[in-house]
């Protein structure tokens, strides 16, 4: 096996852009909410990626199976962690849908916090260090600030719940794909099962979440394409390669960066109005994040 590398100027310029995209993507789904109900756009998102998925593993000759062939029970938790794809971007979307994009940035933003707490709880060898500890502490107090500040433009309980629950849903996908057969399978075939089963899910239930069109215009055909391809399918293909190359603390330590530039990018491009509780709870949230995220040797807890 190749031994990672270290990061270099090459891998930190992909990263800072793709958590630019990120950061970005966020505001294109507040934007194309205006034309399609929130749940009908995740759905077509969903569906549109996984064409694309499977246009990109026909060109490459990529193989969806491990050479040594499907471990037990993955097709089980595949459909799990499709579940919990499909409530993460309900809960996302519609949380945008009511919300500004600052609040359910910071909220959303804080998976990283359930992720670590879970794996020191369940996975062997991932007890939380005491620089992690402090990383945890200030996530969380910066999205506690985020909750408490109702002044805030676009403040919305329901926004505020929404977003904590998508948050525990990615928080439960990456540990399922970690703790499960499934981290046996290529990531490719681990986005497949999630996009397959939330596109079924999504559509068959964006009904129920009021109409499914708002008059559509380009602009928002355009988010909704940007998402499926940009984010959903080849943008996440890009993240699964660089792991492959660079160290895994490495490449994770760039995550704050995403909460940050969506908060930046809500405020210049919708003019969402930003108190001082929100940049506080924002720099609270990055610098968490990257503390939970950076390799660290010192001393475990518990």
């Amino acid at each position: 096996m190749t031994e990672k590398r270290s990061m270099d100027a090459a891998g930190a310029l992909a990263l800072t852009g793709f958590a630019a995209l990120l950061g970005f993507n966020q505001v294109v789904i507040k934007i194309a909410n205006g034309g399609f109900g929130p749940v009908f756009q995740a759905g077509l998102r969903s569906l549109i990626a996984l064409a694309v998925i499977l246009i990109w593993v026909w060109l490459r000759r990529s193989r969806l199976r491990p050479e040594g062939g499907m471990p037990a029970g993955v097709h089980g938790w595949g459909i799990v962690v499709g579940l919990l794809f499909t409530g993460e971007f309900i809960c996302l979307f519609w949380a945008l849908d009511v919300s500004s994009v600052s609040r359910v940035t910071i909220i959303f933003n804080s998976m990283p916090v359930w992720l670590a707490l879970a794996a020191h709880l369940w996975l062997p060898g991932e007890r939380l260090s005491g620089l992690r500890v402090v990383g945890l502490v200030l996530a969380m107090g910066g999205v506690v600030l985020a909750v408490l500040d109702r002044d805030a433009s676009g403040a919305s309980v329901l926004g505020d719940v929404l977003a904590l629950i998508s948050t525990l849903c990615w928080a439960g996908l990456a540990f399922c794909v970690r703790a499960t057969p499934l981290s046996r399978v290529p990531a490719v075939t681990q986005l497949v099962y999630q996009l397959a089963v939330s596109a079924v899910l999504l559509l068959a239930l964006s009904p129920l979440f009021g109409p499914l069109l708002r008059a559509p215009e380009p602009i928002h055909i355009a988010g909704v394409l940007f998402q499926a391809i940009a984010i959903a399918s080849l943008g996440y293909l890009l993240w699964f390669w660089l792991f492959t190359i660079y160290k895994a603390g490495s490449v994770a330590s760039f995550s704050f960066l995403s909460p940050v530039l969506a908060v930046l990018m809500g405020w210049l491009i919708l003019g969402e109005r930003l108190s001082y509780e929100v940049w506080l709870a924002l720099a609270l949230v990055a610098a968490g994040v990257f503390l939970i995220n950076r390799p660290d040797k010192r001393t475990t807890i518990g």
